[in-house]
């Protein structure tokens, strides 16, 4: 047995004990069958949480293989090399255990929710339990799991596995969106910060263990690695912090639930582990990068704390919280996710808020990145416009507003506030968001390589920036067809009405809006690189075209005789503006007056930079006449005088 394989297997006992541990002491464990209450046994009862943490450390195992591989060792071709193909190759390996692992705790739950031993399942209860969406996300776990072991097994170039380590981060998604916090209050906040929460450790512990394996393998690029892996550690810990604060008060529902019952106990315990684990690694990698210590001796410790952090988080995913999961009690509560707000006045519309996990989400990592990049730039002494700083910024205020604050608290119970939300995430939030110049800030900050000859984050960008699928979403036609034939596709159709009925449904129309949006704006007005550079001109001339559609929208719905979505919006049978007709020409009224402010920002827009163009192209001119002694000037002078003394134009 090698030195790795020992400490892993150390690790996974280390881990399965402390799971063992913290599920006896807070209620969590199989009990054994009283009478005839129906029963799947003990035997089920404790294999479901030790496959669940089977799979939780293959995931790990995975992740950190291909981040070692990909972005964390050094190399000087297009694809991995050396030490590289082996992680990868284990990260295949692990794949197939992560989705074996996955099939077999489908039907570990299945026994286990419908209590029954495995002998006694049948296709009824199989069947059932898979037409679930908790059913259905253990077998998109396993699909993708899967398709993550093949794929590694058939390429080495680098790009190709940063794909599928994105598909393999992907996989993460569809159990913790359904799991545990899903039946928790504020629905979408204990989702979304789960799933940060996640993918977060996931990295952060992923990476910790590869580095350790390349530790003992003895290489000489492990420094370089470890460098590039503190700075994403940082990132890790912070995300993992934070989400897990979020999650943790939507679980626990008051203060004193944190140390009056049980889960809050153990969450102390875990945020005591944390808090540890930062400390300890930061402590750990000062000491590398100053003395050049052993990283796997130094590291050995946080690895097995680590180990134990993972056991005691799956052993409170089977620990009763306090909100219990009837917190939502009444149909109406199930469809909004909370309790329906009180009616709408100018202060809750300006000052309300609403637990919607994705617009903090985007809000919280999009100011903190865009800030990290300037402060980047500002300490190796290179400047960046304050404006486009401003305009990002402004451009988060815009989304928090639309989201989490009063005005998204109100689209999910009103049209007029949800076609509000609607304009300001599709049609003003992006104007200032591409003036921010976003891609520009992380060509300048990303990290670049640090050999020849390696795809640095940085290459990867400016790749995909001028890609033939960027090259086709720029294309003129596209991002104008996009964000005005969704209008009519959603609205006009039944997709509305099914959305918003949906948890998730709310939140896919507003990351729609926002992105079709910000492809718009970006080939509208974009100062990023462009696969598809577009003149003055043809871009006013985009604009203009594109206008008049939006207006024609606006009027259909101030002119329908019929309710889009109406049987959502009766279901709600909210005590204020009960006229649906009359709340929808509101919103429609919104749209069309609505339209009328990007126009004028566009058209400022526009007109500024065909200014500062003309002015560029000036200032090269009067450059290449100062070199060659005014000689363009000359000869215009010269062919004035020519056709002075001729009186007319002469052939060349």
């Amino acid at each position: 047995m090698t030195k790795a394989t020992r400490d892993t297997v150390l690790a996974f006992m280390f881990s399965a004990f402390v799971m063992v541990l913290v599920l006896e002491a807070g209620g969590g464990a199989p009990k054994p069958a009283v009478g005839d209450i129906p029963s799947p046994g003990e035997f089920v009862g404790w294999a479901v949480p030790f496959a669940k943490l089977v799979t939780d450390i293959s995931a790990v195992m995975v992740i950190g293989f291909l981040l070692t591989a990909v972005f964390l060792l050094p190399s000087s071709e297009d694809e991995v090399q050396g030490l590289s193909v082996q992680a990868v190759r284990r990260a295949s390996w692990w794949a197939a255990m992560w989705s074996a692992t996955t099939i077999a705790l489908f039907f570990l739950n299945v026994s286990d929710i419908f209590a029954k031993p495995l002998t006694d399942l049948s296709s009824p209860f199989v069947t059932g339990y898979a037409d679930t969406s908790a059913g259905r996300a253990v077998l998109l776990q396993a699909l993708g799991a899967g398709v993550v072991a093949i794929a590694a097994r058939w390429t080495l170039g680098t790009k190709a596995l940063a794909r599928i380590l994105g598909l393999a981060l992907a996989t993460l998604a569809p159990i913790t969106l359904t799991g545990h916090a899903a039946s928790s209050g504020s629905h979408d906040l204990a989702t979304t910060s789960l799933l940060l929460h996640v993918v977060g450790v996931t990295l952060w512990v992923g990476g910790l263990v590869s580095l350790g394996w390349v530790a003992i393998r003895g290489s000489k690029r492990l420094t370089p690695a470890i460098e590039r892996f503190s700075a994403l550690a940082i990132w890790a810990f912070v995300i993992v912090g934070v989400s897990g604060v979020v999650n943790a008060s939507v679980r626990l529902g008051s203060f004193g639930e944190l140390f009056g019952s049980t889960y809050g106990r153990l969450v102390l315990l875990k945020v005591t582990a944390l808090i540890a684990l930062g400390a300890f690694g930061y402590a750990q990698r000062r000491r590398i990068v100053a003395q050049s210590a052993s990283f796997f001796r130094l590291a050995l410790t946080e690895l097995f704390l680590m180990a134990a952090t993972i056991g005691l988080a799956v052993a409170l995913s089977r620990t009763p919280t306090p909100v219990g999961d009837d917190v939502l009690k009444t149909p109406l509560e199930e469809l909004l996710g909370g309790p329906l707000p009180a009616a709408p006045t100018i202060g809750r519309l300006l000052w309300g808020w609403t637990g919607n996990g994705v617009g903090l989400a985007i809000v919280g990592l999009g100011s903190a990145l865009y800030l990290t990049g300037v402060w980047t730039l500002r300490k190796r002494g290179d400047a960046w416009p304050l404006g486009r700083t401003i305009s990002w910024l402004a451009g988060m205020v815009i989304i928090a507003w639309a989201t989490f604050g009063g005005l998204g608290a109100y689209s999910h119970v009103l049209f007029s506030a949800h076609m509000a939300s609607h304009m300001m995430l599709s049609m003003v939030a992006p104007i200032f968001l591409v003036l921010g110049a976003p891609m520009t800030l992380a060509l300048r900050t990303l990290p670049g390589p640090r050999q020849p000859g390696e795809v640095s984050p940085r290459a990867m960008l400016q790749s995909f920036l001028h890609s033939r699928f960027m090259r086709f979403l720029t294309h003129p036609l596209v991002g104008p067809l996009l964000f005005v034939g969704s209008l009519y596709g959603l609205y006009f159709s039944g997709a509305f009405e099914s959305l918003m009925g949906n948890h998730w449904g709310h939140t896919v129309m507003e990351l729609h809006f926002l992105g079709v949006g910000l492809l718009y704006y970006y080939v509208l007005i974009g100062i990023d690189p462009s696969p598809r550079p577009l003149p003055s001109i043809a871009r006013f001339g985009m604009l203009i075209v594109t206008i008049p559609f939006h207006a024609f929208f606006a009027i259909a719905v101030m002119s329908s005789n019929s309710v889009f979505a109406g049987d959502y919006w009766r279901a709600l049978d909210r005590p204020y503006r009960t006229d649906l007709l009359a709340d929808q020409y509101l919103g429609g009224g919104m749209a069309w007056a609505m339209g009328e402010i990007p126009l004028i920002l566009v058209m400022g827009a526009l007109l500024w930079q065909w200014f500062r163009s003309d002015a560029r192209e000036a200032k090269r001119f009067d450059r290449s006449e100062d070199r060659t002694d005014d000689a363009a000037l000359e000869a215009y002078n010269a062919r004035l005088r020519d056709l002075a003394e001729h009186g007319k134009r002469r052939d060349p």
